[in-house]
C-alpha cells in the first residue's frame, strides 16, 4: 500500500513561484507513474502533470504547460511541482496520485495524497 504525502503549499502573490513535494512511502514508488491534480474550490478534480517511473516522460495540460514542470527523484522516493507564473485560476488543493500504468493514472489513479493548498494572491 503506496502511501503519499504532499507539502510545500502556501500563500503566494500572483506571477510568483512555488515548489509542492509529495514523499512516498510503503511501496517500490520507482515502479509507479506519478501525478499531480488539482481542486478548486466547488470544482472538480483536474488533471495538472504526470511523469513516468523512470522519469523520462512528462505530461501537461495546456493550462498548465510552460509554467509547471514535473519531476522525480527515485532515490528519495519524491516527486515535486516547480509552479511559475502563477495565476489566481491556479488557486486549489493539490494532489499527488500515483498508478503502475501511466495511462490509467490520468483518470483512475490507485493511490492519493491528502492535499496542500496552494492559494495565489491577485
Amino acid at each position: 500500500q503506496l502511501q503519499l504525502v504532499e507539502s510545500g503549499g502556501g500563500l503566494v502573490q500572483s506571477g510568483g513561484s512555488l515548489n509542492l513535494s509529495c514523499t512516498a512511502s510503503g511501496g517500490a514508488s520507482n515502479r509507479y507513474a506519478m501525478a499531480w491534480f488539482r481542486q478548486a474550490p466547488r470544482k472538480e478534480k483536474l488533471f495538472v502533470a504526470s511523469i513516468s517511473a523512470n522519469g523520462r516522460n512528462t505530461y501537461y495540460p495546456d493550462s498548465v504547460k510552460g509554467r509547471f514542470t514535473i519531476s522525480r527523484d527515485n532515490a528519495k522516493t519524491t516527486v515535486y511541482l516547480q509552479m511559475t507564473s502563477l495565476k489566481s485560476e491556479d488557486t486549489a488543493v493539490y494532489y499527488c496520485a500515483a498508478h503502475s500504468s501511466i495511462v490509467a493514472l490520468t483518470t483512475a489513479p490507485a493511490y492519493w495524497g491528502q492535499g496542500t493548498q496552494v492559494t495565489v494572491s491577485s
